[in-house]
């Protein structure tokens, strides 16, 4: 494993974020295009990225899809359970603690932590992570979504359990459980479209942050709180509680690390979609896009010390 390697691959995609902030100084992007962008990226490009994540030479082991989604499964309802508590405590205003709870809860996985992975711990481990993702995939776009939306609490929309996101995650599962190949001239075209996913997402953020003032973008002390519980405290937390119950020591630091990612990009393209203020999720987006750069390194050297 190269530390080195992780350290660039954050480089690189945080650099997608300052194009997209230069997009938008020079004119080429505005909060209309990043809204259009974001509807089509959470209807469009991210169900093709899900499908295609199944979709190669060779299937993942398909015995091995109950037990990682039972620890993914436990994992989000703790996560979940702080989201809806913590925000109570911290000093913030109350019209604030949706976004914060979307913030405590969801991480960047699909963006960053399947790059993160695959350079940590090899190719074979994205199955492990593409099927711890499935409860974070459901959750972001049920829970997370009401979080955003600021509706309220027990409010349950059906619709949500079939939204194009989660419809391509049943689908994914199905492929595998049922050991079915896809042909090529469905699986190629389902992968163009989903690539155009991490880019876009990270574009959208970019751009968000030519709408705040630079002075803001240095956050408040909940900001930072957050960026902690999100980047360190939560994952150890529950890295310990599994290594107490004797997981599987690969899965167990796997999933310590896709849930140690920055905030997830969807909350900004939530706001976007909701017509909610993209300011408080654009900060805690942007700085612990930016303080990953260090904290993932550092969290794999501890976990695999």
């Amino acid at each position: 494993m190269s530390f080195s390697v992780i350290l660039i691959q954050m480089v690189v995609l945080f650099s997608i974020v300052i194009a997209g902030f230069a997009s938008g100084r020079f004119g080429l992007m505005d909060k209309d295009f990043s809204r259009k962008l974001s509807g089509l990226i959470i209807n469009l490009t991210c169900p093709c990225l899900i499908l295609s994540s199944t979709m190669g030479d060779s299937l993942p082991d398909r015995s091995l899809i109950l037990p990682l989604l039972g620890i993914s499964t436990l994992t989000y309802v703790l996560l979940l359970l702080a989201a809806k508590w913590i925000p109570r405590i911290l000093p913030i205003a109350i019209t604030d603690r949706g976004i914060y709870s979307f913030m405590i809860a969801f991480g960047n996985v699909g963006f960053i932590g399947y790059p993160v992975v695959s350079s940590m711990f090899g190719h074979e481990a994205i199955f492990y992570a593409s099927v711890l993702n499935v409860p974070n995939t459901l959750c972001v776009f049920i829970w997370g979504a009401q979080f955003v939306a600021g509706e309220g609490q027990g409010k349950f929309k059906w619709s949500r359990l079939y939204s194009p996101a989660l419809i391509a995650t049943y689908l994914s599962i199905l492929i595998v459980a049922c050991e079915w190949h896809t042909p090529e001239f469905i699986a190629q075209p389902l992968t163009l479209i989903g690539g155009i996913t991490v880019p876009g997402a990270l574009l959208i953020i970019g751009n968000s942050i030519n709408h705040i003032p630079l002075r803001r973008m240095a956050g408040s002390k909940p900001i930072y709180l957050m960026a902690a519980l999100r980047l360190f405290i939560l994952p150890l937390g529950i890295l310990y509680l599994f290594r107490f119950m004797e997981v599987n020591p690969l899965v167990a630091h796997i999933n310590t690390m896709i849930i140690a990612m920055p905030v997830a990009s969807f909350g900004t393209m939530f706001c976007l979609r909701f017509g909610k203020d993209d300011t408080l999720m654009t900060q805690g987006t942007f700085i612990t896009t930016l303080l990953s750069l260090g904290s993932i390194p550092l969290l794999a050297a501890f976990i695999t010390g």
